[in-house]
C-alpha cells in the first residue's frame, strides 16, 4: 500500500516539524556509514561541519518545507560527506538524511571537505510523500 496525503496534511505535518524544532537548530554533515535511523547514537562517523540554521528551522508551502537560512561554516575535518543530521538547539535530534551528487535527500555541488574549508549549503527543502 501506498500512503497518500492531500496538501493539507503535508502542509500540517511541517508545521509540526518547524514547531517542533524551534530555533537555534544545527544542521551537521558526516563522513561514516549513515546510522540506521535518526534515534541511533552517532560513533565511529566523522563530523565535517557543523552549521547553524538562523532563526526558525522553515517555512512551509503544501508539504514542501524549506529549511531556513543555514550559515556557513568552516570545516572541522576533511572527509567525503555521506550523510547529514539536524539538531534542535537543545542537541535533540531532529532528523538525517544521505547525502550525494544525485539520488540523495540532500545534494551538493562536492561531497569532498576539506579541513578548514568554508561550507555553505544555500537553499534545502524537505518534500513530504506524492508530491
Amino acid at each position: 500500500m501506498t500512503l497518500e496525503y492531500s496538501n493539507a496534511t503535508r502542509h500540517a505535518q511541517n508545521e509540526g516539524l518547524i514547531t517542533y524544532a524551534g530555533t537555534g537548530s544545527q544542521f551537521n554533515l558526516y563522513s561514516g556509514t549513515q546510522p540506521a535511523n535518526a534515534n541511533t547514537a552517532i560513533t565511529t562517523q566523522v563530523l565535517l561541519v557543523s552549521m547553524p540554521i538562523a532563526g526558525v528551522f522553515g517555512t512551509d508551502v503544501d508539504g514542501t518545507l524549506t529549511l531556513g537560512s543555514v550559515a556557513p561554516a568552516n570545516a572541522v575535518a576533511s572527509g567525503t560527506a555521506d550523510f547529514f543530521r539536524i539538531f534542535k538547539s537543545d542537541n535533540s535530534v531532529i532528523m538525517d538524511g544521505s547525502v550525494g551528487l544525485s539520488s540523495a535527500d540532500l545534494i551538493l555541488n562536492t561531497v569532498n571537505i576539506a579541513a578548514s574549508q568554508s561550507v555553505d549549503i544555500t537553499a534545502g527543502t524537505i518534500i513530504r510523500g506524492n508530491q
